[in-house]
């Protein structure tokens, strides 16, 4: 049986989860003592992450940098936490933010984006990529020519949540922003890649901290999911996050990362850990709860 599209995972496991991301940024100073301190914390910490929330959240963001920043012992985690995600129904993001030219976009490509049965490793293979986009779009095209050809899903840099980066993408190019231009050119991309379909493969990340910015851009990208960081830790508001939203379930993801796995008190026991994931779970799932029929916000 071939595996699900970006696209079908989208519309499936919102409908059935929401559309929560649950993060997974190893820091092995914000998780509690119980992992150890040897080099198998890290896997250790994918799996009970992965296990609290299976049922609960539909979709897994990595970031491939606090794997990399382990070393091997880092990247085989890595490979066999998005196999685990994959095995239990959860859509993975791989958020690596890769870009480059030719034959280095290609291969950056295959290395996350390729079956093994077409030529990738399948050690990294995700459901769906963030890529940068800011060399130009033919640094774009490799991915966009993998995603479309194996079903997969990217996200393209447009507006993104940190402080700095108005710097950049606010600026006037002509008599278009940057981040502007950069929605225009995900929305064809998009549109160019499926266009039967109700959402496009080929998405952007907006930050969940610019919701003025957000709402502009959502006018730019119709039918492209928007995946929103910066809930929680970065101080993005819940209740202006749905400014980001368009007309169609499952057009916005929303990660939160640290506010779920964090903790102050790193002397607390495997239970109650997990006992906290699942109330943090329940409370931004609340907080962040939509109903698309008359696009009414659902009290929590």
């Amino acid at each position: 049986m071939d595996a699900p599209s970006w696209i079908e995972l989208v519309e499936h496991n919102v409908a059935r989860f929401g559309d929560l991301v649950a993060g997974i940024d190893p820091s092995h100073s914000d998780i509690p003592e119980f992992f150890g301190h040897d080099s198998g914390w890290i896997d250790r910490f994918v799996n009970f992450t992965i296990e609290s929330i299976e049922g609960r959240i539909g979709f897994v963001k990595f970031q491939s940098a606090y794997f990399e920043a382990c070393g091997l012992t880092g990247l085989s985690a890595l490979a066999s936490g998005i196999k685990k995600a994959k095995a239990a129904g959860i859509g993975v993001i791989l958020d690596a933010k890769r870009g480059d030219i030719g034959a280095t976009a290609a291969a950056y490509a295959r290395a996350y984006l390729t079956p093994a049965s077409a030529g990738g490793s399948g050690d990294f293979e995700a459901d769906c990529l963030t890529v940068n986009p800011l060399m130009g779009p033919d640094t774009l095209e490799p991915f966009v020519e993998c995603a479309n050809r194996f079903g997969k899903g990217l996200f393209v840099l447009c507006r993104t949540s940190n402080p700095g980066a108005g710097w950049l993408q606010d600026k006037m190019t002509g008599n278009r922003l940057v981040s502007d231009r950069l929605a225009d050119l995900i929305a064809a991309m998009g549109a160019n890649a499926n266009s039967a379909s109700r959402l496009n493969a080929v998405g952007a990340v907006v930050g969940a901290t610019v919701p003025h910015e957000g709402r502009r851009l959502r006018q730019l990208l119709p039918r492209s999911i928007i995946l929103a960081p910066g809930l929680g830790a970065q101080g993005g508001d819940a209740a202006a996050i749905h400014s980001l939203r368009g007309s169609t379930p499952g057009d916005l993801l929303i990660p939160v990362s640290r506010g779920l796995t964090r903790v102050a008190d790193r002397a607390i026991s495997a239970e109650d850990y997990r006992a906290l994931i699942i109330g943090r779970i329940d409370d931004f799932k609340a907080a962040i709860a939509y109903d698309y029929l008359g696009n009414r916000a659902i009290p929590a």
